[in-house]
């Protein structure tokens, strides 16, 4: 028992320095401009996201997502983002199993919208990658 108390604290460190940092608001904006723009993923509801989201954004909600993974196509770098990281955050771990390299976008869709950055509105449709 004494030994598994520090393996497992090891475990734990390891998974979270090998989380990907957070990305700024800002630093997303001028990303999704720039020559390899990241899939940005709205995890999201269909109503939320069709009341704003980050241009360009991918929605597919957080309940459904392993379920249509596929939609996603192969893997490469995700940015998700939910209203406050919590969808997100459920969602990561689901996404690097099928390979992604994902972050967070830091302060999810609340920091978008404070930083006041471009919101794209449009109906309650969900759209593919």
């Amino acid at each position: 028992m004494r030994r598994a108390l520090p393996l497992c604290l090891l475990l734990i460190a390891a998974k979270a320095l090998a989380a990907s940092p957070p990305v700024a608001p800002a630093e997303l904006q001028a990303r999704i401009a720039g020559e390899a723009p990241p899939l940005v993923l709205d995890v999201r509801t269909a109503d939320e996201y069709a009341a704003g989201h980050v241009p360009g954004a991918v929605l597919i909600p957080h309940d459904e997502l392993a379920a249509r993974i596929g939609e996603l196509g192969a893997p490469r770098e995700v940015i998700v983002y939910c209203r406050t990281g919590r969808r997100s955050g459920l969602v990561e771990p689901v996404l690097e199993a099928h390979g992604f390299q994902v972050s967070q976008l830091e302060g999810s869709w609340q920091a978008w919208e404070v930083a006041g950055l471009p919101i794209e509105r449009e109906a309650a449709t969900e759209n593919t990658p």
